[in-house]
């Protein structure tokens, strides 16, 4: 009776099996150590898209707090930062002005027009004016008046106090005794402040006007227009007349801070390839989180 072959010791073995057997035992720990590092790698860049995150939230904290502290200080109105707060408030005004009131009108004909029309429709027309301040005014117009002021005027800021980063200007300015948050971030915010407000107005008049014309044309109501108001404006609560205009100017607000901020934290590494994005995502989130925060409160 033969029995079961021995184990061979690696002497024994043929040159190519032994190099096999060390082969294996010596890439296994290798690849261990592989998928490991690979791990740590993603961890820490996972890690570190956090703190960057968390940083750019805990920056945006304290300038809305820096920015309420200094508007209200006398000295901070040098002639200067009010140069700067009466020209980037012109510039979102006048320039934003055309694209707001075209993207109200179509807002008036998509939207509007048709809620007058289903709810006539299925016979619930006396609900036209509570829904027409929760979607359109309340819901719609803050959303879409922060998207135009990102893209237009949020854009610009980030990209103009990117490259003052870049460039140097920015330490330049402190170099010699000038504050560019007073300078350039309060006034900016401050305009996007102001420019916020009055383009939701105006893009909730026009939506409205739009949208009643629009039914009016149709047949689809016959009351005049002071009527068709004068329901709207009794649609709302009171909690309204100071909710919305407050939505429009925190979009406001929070969109030209968080774009002067963005360009100001630029490093070297950045480029306009990688700030305009970054910018532009970080404005339609703060936008995003601003109008689902008043949402959620009432």
């Amino acid at each position: 009776m033969t029995g079961a072959p021995a184990p061979q010791d690696h002497d024994d073995l043929p040159d190519e099996a032994e190099t096999h057997v060390h082969g294996l035992h010596e890439r296994e720990p290798w690849s261990v150590q592989r998928v490991l590092r690979w791990a740590r790698r993603r961890l820490a860049w996972m890690g570190h898209l956090a703190r960057r995150q968390a940083r750019f939230l805990l920056i945006m904290l304290g300038a809305c707090w820096g920015v309420l502290f200094e508007s209200l200080r006398v000295y901070s109105w040098r002639r200067t930062v009010r140069y700067e707060f009466v020209s980037t408030m012109n510039s979102i005004i006048r320039g934003g002005l055309f694209a707001t009131m075209f993207a109200g009108i179509l807002t008036g004909v998509a939207a509007v027009s048709q809620v007058i029309y289903w709810l006539g429709l299925t016979g619930l027309a006396t609900m036209t004016g509570s829904i027409l301040i929760n979607v359109v005014v309340r819901e719609i117009a803050p959303i879409l008046v922060g998207i135009l002021l990102l893209g237009r005027n949020g854009m610009l800021s980030t990209t103009e106090l990117g490259l003052l980063t870049l460039g140097g200007e920015i330490r330049s300015m402190q170099a010699v005794g000038v504050d560019p948050f007073l300078l350039l971030v309060m006034p900016r915010t401050l305009a996007f402040t102001v420019g916020g407000f009055t383009l939701g107005i105006l893009f909730s008049c026009a939506s409205l006007v739009t949208g009643y014309i629009m039914s009016r044309l149709s047949g689809v109501i016959t009351d005049p227009v002071w009527t068709f108001f004068s329901n709207v404006a009794a649609a709302m609560s009171r909690a309204d007349y100071v909710i919305i205009p407050l939505k429009f100017i925190t979009v406001g607000f929070v969109v030209g801070l968080g774009g002067c901020l963005t360009g100001l934290t630029a490093t070297n590494s950045d480029t306009l390839r990688s700030l305009l994005p970054r910018g532009f995502s970080r404005g339609m989130l703060i936008v995003m989180v601003v109008s689902v925060l008043f949402s959620l409160e009432l």
